[in-house]
């Protein structure tokens, strides 16, 4: 029988798991990246996927583009789902987390990765970059609910918006990496155009883009409305159509995007049609993520992903998760009077992912860095260890402090319901 045959039944039935499994692991201290990867892993055991399993460092330019799309997918239902109007008051958790936590996260990572690993500045610095942004795809269990549900805590608020900018704010660096390898770096250059002007450009343009689209959606006259379609799909046309231009013209697609779908949200906030462009994107998001989970499980164990593991890179990543980036967003948050638990959690749910994937495969398809295997396997053994230890404690954790704070939110319902299930 013809291999696509399988391909095709098991793409229906990776279909029908991303619309089975969230509803399973909703009360389970699970999640639904941990059971992709984890079929992955068992697929890549099958002797007929034996041969079709390569280490996604063969590849780039596939990984790229493919990560680059759930990425940004994920960047405009993150935005649309946020209620609150962007302001330096209003936003200034994250934006401690974004100027302070994240170049702090950057620099710490950078000196662990050339003492504890002995890789070279540009190296050093490129796996730091790759792994300091919080993932906007898989942080959706830590992001805040619906359009409009009014269920925005502060905890939620931060790291929602700050997975929508921070892998955007990462390519400066990761540009800054890739010019090191190249040894004609000009820091008057890359501050000017790999740090001003792309992130500017990407934030304006983005939101002209969103505002523009927001007009022709909300305040045409009615017949005309782009929202009497009804179509959610309206949400991939402005994603494409935001991407596209900012990059066209050298600016941050992902800050575009993100900036795109605040001023999108802005231009009517209460309207219910941002509900249904944001349910596409997140229905869209979730099957694209399940595809490259899948595929990094397979990765991992039939790829070859982590054969350049080293005790050192363990230790790393140890470190990483579990020390630098608590320590550096416990600092960012210094005399904000933020309450010491949400503090916490903010500082330990930096979920790393497929945005770390993009990053690597972007910057290897543009130079050449030294010890590529060893790069691969830390970054991809941060993202396996996030994904089960983020995975595993995120509804226990956000469904205690939900309780506790008696927050009308999905996991605080849950909890009640799990404690007395006669009451519901």
């Amino acid at each position: 029988m013809e291999p696509y045959v399988y391909v095709v039944a098991g793409f229906g039935a990776l279909v029908l798991l991303t619309a089975w499994l969230p509803m399973v692991l909703k009360a389970l201290p699970l999640s639904l990246p941990i059971c992709c990867v984890g079929l992955g892993a068992a697929l890549s055991l099958v002797p007929s996927f034996a041969g079709l399993t390569p280490h996604p460092g063969q590849h780039p330019g596939l990984v790229e583009h493919a990560t680059e799309a759930v990425v940004v997918i994920s960047l405009m239902g993150a935005g649309l789902k946020i209620d609150r109007l962007i302001g330096w008051t209003r936003w200034a958790t994250t934006w401690r987390l974004l100027g302070l936590a994240m170049p702090l996260t950057i620099a710490a990572l950078a000196a662990l990765a050339s003492t504890l690993l002995g890789l070279g500045v540009a190296s050093a610095l490129l796996l730091a970059a790759s792994l300091a942004p919080t993932d906007p795809v898989l942080a959706s269990d830590v992001q805040v609910g619906h359009p409009s549900e009014g269920r925005e805590d502060e905890m939620r608020f931060a790291l929602t918006s700050e997975a929508g900018l921070n892998d955007g704010l990462a390519f400066p660096f990761v540009n800054l990496a890739i010019a090191l390898t190249g040894g004609g770096l000009s820091v008057g250059h890359w501050l000017a155009v790999d740090v001003l002007w792309k992130v500017a450009v990407g934030a304006v343009l983005g939101a002209l883009v969103g505002r523009g689209l927001g007009w022709l959606t909300f305040h045409l006259p009615n017949v005309s409305k782009l929202s009497r379609t009804g179509d959610g799909f309206v949400a991939l046309g402005v994603t494409c159509l935001a991407y596209g231009l900012v990059q066209a013209v050298d600016g941050y697609g992902f800050v575009g995007v993100f900036a795109a779908a605040l001023a999108l949200r802005a231009s009517n906030s209460g309207h219910d049609y941002h509900r249904k462009m944001h349910d596409y994107a997140e229905e869209l998001e979730r099957l694209l993520m399940m595809v490259l989970l899948v595929g990094f499980g397979v990765a991992l164990v039939g790829g070859g992903l982590l054969s350049g593991l080293t005790w050192s890179a363990v230790a790393f990543v140890a470190v990483a998760l579990l020390v630098v980036r608590p320590v550096c967003g416990w600092v960012g948050f210094a005399g904000t009077g933020l309450p010491s638990d949400e503090r916490a959690v903010i500082s330990f749910f930096g979920i790393r992912g497929l945005g770390t994937v993009y990053y690597l495969a972007y910057a290897f398809g543009h130079a050449q860095f030294e010890a590529p295997d060893l790069l691969w396997a830390t970054a991809g053994l941060a993202v396996l260890v996030s994904i089960v230890l983020h995975g595993i404690t995120v509804t226990p954790v956000l469904r205690f402090l939900d309780h506790r704070s008696g927050r009308d939110t999905e996991s605080g319902q849950l909890d009640l319901v799990l404690r007395d299930p006669q009451s519901h």
